[in-house]
């Protein structure tokens, strides 16, 4: 299992960052790897909400189906997962004193089966890497709402 967490502020107000980032097919402009990612159900954003990831890591590709498992004012859970690997992205949001700012905490864990589960430790870096990419995207994305 590889865990990364990242804590940052971003200048955009918690209601519009939330309500951005509550479309996980918004990955496309804030993940690095991510390449495509298609809802694939209909109607509100709410919980039981489904995507389709397609991302690369590492010269390979990866297409994970993801779900919205948590939808609440201040965090959002998504799960992905496919025969290989299990994804878990948790998004923790806390407006700042001036309002007009969001502290988020994004932490991302990948659980690995087969091969890929003795390799994991290997991945930490590279995947560190990536998560200090997510938030300089974020940042720039996020600040344009």
């Amino acid at each position: 299992m590889v865990t990364v967490s990242r804590t940052f502020t971003v200048s955009a107000p918690l209601d519009r960052v939330h309500a951005y980032l509550k479309d996980f097919a918004n990955t496309v402009h804030w993940d690095p790897g991510t390449v495509q990612c298609v809802r694939t159900d209909q109607g509100p954003l709410q919980t039981g909400a489904q995507w389709v990831n397609t991302s690369t890591f590492m010269g390979r590709t990866a297409v994970l189906n993801y779900t919205l498992d948590v939808l609440e004012p201040q965090r959002l859970i998504f799960h992905g997962v496919n025969e290989k690997a299990r994804s878990e992205d948790d998004i923790s949001l806390e407006p700042e004193a001036d309002a007009a700012s969001t502290r988020l905490t994004y932490r991302a864990q990948l659980t690995f089966s087969g091969v890929l589960r003795v390799a994991s430790p290997l991945l930490r870096k590279p995947f560190e890497r990536v998560a200090d990419q997510v938030v300089e995207r974020m940042r720039t994305v996020l600040s344009d709402l």
